[in-house]
């Protein structure tokens, strides 16, 4: 079972080479992808050194094409795919009197379209070996309606719990469980430069956190690597929020 492959999207930076990373350890393959090849490359740099196995390949989740491109490339060089982990995401803060119509659409493309793209090129793969964990990276956006991100991230973060919970209900006679993970204030650098760059801000949601700080990337990956797991096997169509009691539902 620890040798099967895992393909994590977003893998180049945050938590998403934290997932790589944690995988690795638990003796998965590793195929990191990312629209940065650079920080795939780091982060299979990383695997590689702890004496995993992975590969770097750039991935742009909002391109059809390019992410089926992508997987055949991931199967051709390591093999079937059984675990993935949709982490790429993207969001820009404005006010959404300063969005439009093109910004609507590039985070409807990535943060939802992209999960449907990355599951429906991987899913033969799961299907024919009968075995196959997806996790699905949402937000406590989903929960909250967005603390500082935008509405349309938020929402789309919210359309990926329905979306995982269809897929647990339709692919579980196939042995494939389909889960959630909902983070809160994380300290990644992007957070920290972008959504939590406001210290009155950060500092009311530290305070509004029962374990009183951010969590960290290796914290949230922890839990993506769990539900990735055989131990979770009677886990699916879960959305487990790791946000230190910010939000309890």
């Amino acid at each position: 079972m620890n040798q099967r492959l895992a393909l994590v999207t977003g893998g180049g930076s945050g938590i998403g080479r934290e997932i790589c990373l944690g995988l690795a350890r638990d003796g998965r393959n590793i195929a990191v992808a990312d629209i940065n090849l650079v920080g795939a490359q780091e982060t299979t740099a990383m695997v590689v050194q702890s004496g995993g196995t992975a590969i770097a390949v750039h991935m742009d989740v909002s391109e059809t094409d390019a992410v089926h491109d992508s997987v055949i490339e991931v199967i051709d060089e390591l093999g079937a795919i059984e675990v993935l982990v949709n982490c790429a995401g993207w969001d820009e803060l404005m006010p959404f009197l300063s969005t439009d119509e093109a910004f609507w659409d590039r985070v409807i493309e990535i943060n939802y379209k992209g999960i449907l793209r990355t599951v429906h090129a991987c899913l033969p793969s799961m299907v024919e070996a009968r075995w196959g964990r997806i996790v699905n990276m949402s937000s406590v956006g989903a929960r909250t309606g967005g603390i500082s991100q935008s509405c349309i991230y938020a929402a789309t973060k919210a359309g990926l719990i329905a979306i995982t919970k269809n897929f647990a209900r339709n692919l579980g006679p196939y042995g494939i469980t389909t889960n959630a993970v909902a983070p809160g204030a994380i300290a990644t650098p992007m957070a920290v430069e972008q959504s939590l760059s406001d210290e009155s801000l950060l500092k009311r949601v530290v305070e509004a956190t029962p374990v009183g700080r951010l969590g960290t990337a290796d914290e949230a990956a922890a839990t993506v690597v769990f539900l990735a797991s055989e131990e979770a096997s009677f886990i699916t169509g879960a959305c487990l929020d790791v946000n230190g009691g910010l939000t309890m539902s």
